[in-house]
């Protein structure tokens, strides 16, 4: 599968937060602590290896090799809108959203997002292979988040907020 960073915007303001969704001089509404959390999160691949905002990886690379793909997304369905829910509230989303992976036949991975400062508890997810980034966009829309993890052929995990 190929897939297209199109439309991702690097640009920024002068208040340091950053275009969103390739919509140049949009800024995202997110608070400065709760990007700065997403970026120092630890996301974790089935036990396997972990990822890092902007930090290149050699297991991501050799993940998406090995399922044949050129980018993936990481995404959750967990406390939409950065709101803390019921855990049964979480599962359930994160319970659609593994069907939806299943139903479109995409590789994928359980992943857990980690807080290292310990403010927030682990959030389940999916590493979803060949998912482009509009449609991942898409998709965390769909399940109201503000942000989603993903990685093109150079196997960096880019933090892209949604909000």
């Amino acid at each position: 599968m190929s897939c297209s960073r199109a439309g991702c915007s690097k640009n920024s303001s002068a208040n340091g937060r950053r275009a969103v969704d390739g919509a140049i001089g949009s800024l995202s509404r997110l608070d400065g602590a709760l990007i700065a959390a997403y970026r120092a999160a630890l996301y974790r691949i089935a036990d396997r290896f972990d990822l890092k905002i902007d930090q290149a990886s050699p297991e991501l690379a050799a993940w998406q090799l090995a399922h044949k793909v050129d980018c993936s997304a990481l995404l959750t369905a967990c406390n939409p809108a950065g709101q803390r829910v019921d855990e049964r509230v979480n599962q359930s989303a994160t319970a659609a959203l593994a069907a939806r992976i299943r139903r479109a036949h995409w590789p994928h991975s359980p992943t857990l997002g980690l807080d290292p400062a310990g403010r927030w508890p682990a959030e389940p997810g999916f590493l979803v292979g060949g998912l482009a980034l509009a449609p991942a966009r898409e998709l965390g829309r769909l399940f109201d988040q503000n942000a989603i993890v993903w990685a093109g052929s150079d196997a960096v995990p880019r933090l892209i907020l949604l909000r």
